[in-house]
């Protein structure tokens, strides 16, 4: 069975992603990081958090509702 991945949150800082994923886990949202950042010029690219599709509104629900986490760079 293929399960559909989808991009939750994005940031360029891995110890905010690392927060995301941690915050899906503690609710019980499947979460992964995917390091989209050049090896070569690591100002490039970011690190992000992909959650099943199926889970998308409940992720972006946990990071609205989460005070002391703020997507916004």
């Amino acid at each position: 069975m293929e399960e559909n991945w989808v991009k939750a949150f994005q940031s360029e800082q891995a110890i905010r992603a690392e927060i995301a994923r941690e915050i899906f886990e503690q609710n019980e949202v499947p979460a992964v990081i995917v390091n989209k950042k050049d090896s070569s010029y690591p100002i490039f690219g970011a690190y992000e958090v992909h959650v099943l599709a199926s889970d998308l509104a409940k992720a972006q629900t946990l990071l609205l509702n989460e005070g002391s986490f703020k997507q916004s760079e």
